[in-house]
């Protein structure tokens, strides 16, 4: 099991990082919101333990943005605040449960454990655009039953655009969520990147499923 770890304090993070090691689990930690967003956008997880306090970037914007992407990933929010309104809110962002700081290991340890018998029982979400095939949970793709094979940014653009069919998606908003941190002056990478996809996922005389909207953005769907 992959185990994504996002926590600002490094004392925190390198015990938890130790523990849940010790516990037979494969550990990925993140110093920061940013370099944590980037590990959660371009890597599969089985799960991510995720603080909800960080400078830079917040551990519910991180959450939101993995929301909003359509991923499914299990979430473990940590946070120092033990009011109401504050699991509330860390709740509607898509956390699916949460640990209030100081905790026990034991304890982090069995709600890790719950949250990933509860994702056993879940389906892997299949989305069908046409004989385009996205398997989420597997993280494939598959046209006319023919494997395409998709980098991380790739599959992440397609599966939010997925995710939001058949609306249009804003330029800016894929380029936001795509590369963070980027300037304007880089914006063009979404265009390269939705270049490479369009080439992938359409292969000569089949139709097309990636459309551009001029001076909106892009669109899934076939004859869009």
């Amino acid at each position: 099991m992959r185990l994504l770890v996002i926590e600002d304090n490094e004392t925190l993070r390198d015990s938890l990082q130790r523990g849940l090691t010790a516990a037979g689990y494969e550990v990925t930690a993140c110093p920061d919101g940013v370099t944590g967003w980037e590990s959660a956008s371009e890597a599969t997880h089985d799960l991510i333990v995720l603080d909800r306090m960080m400078p830079g970037l917040d551990g519910l914007e991180i959450l939101r943005r993995l929301r909003r992407a359509g991923s499914r990933v299990p979430v473990l929010l940590l946070t120092a605040c033990d009011g109401v309104d504050a699991r509330v809110t860390g709740l509607d962002a898509g956390a699916d449960d949460y640990l209030v700081k100081p905790f026990a290991v034991a304890e982090l340890l069995a709600r890790l454990r719950a949250l990933l018998r509860r994702g056993d029982n879940r389906a892997d979400p299949i989305i069908q655009i046409g004989d385009v095939e996205l398997d989420t949970g597997a993280r494939m793709v598959r046209r006319a039953g023919r494997r395409i094979d998709l980098t991380p940014k790739e599959f992440h653009l397609l599966e939010m655009l997925a995710a939001r069919m058949p609306a249009v998606v804003a330029r800016d908003e894929l380029f936001a969520q795509l590369y963070p941190g980027e300037g304007a002056a880089a914006s063009n990478l979404i265009d390269v990147l939705v270049g490479r996809l369009r080439r992938k996922l359409h292969p000569p005389g089949a139709a097309a499923v990636l459309h551009t909207r001029r001076g909106f953005g892009y669109q899934l769907g076939i004859d869009a």
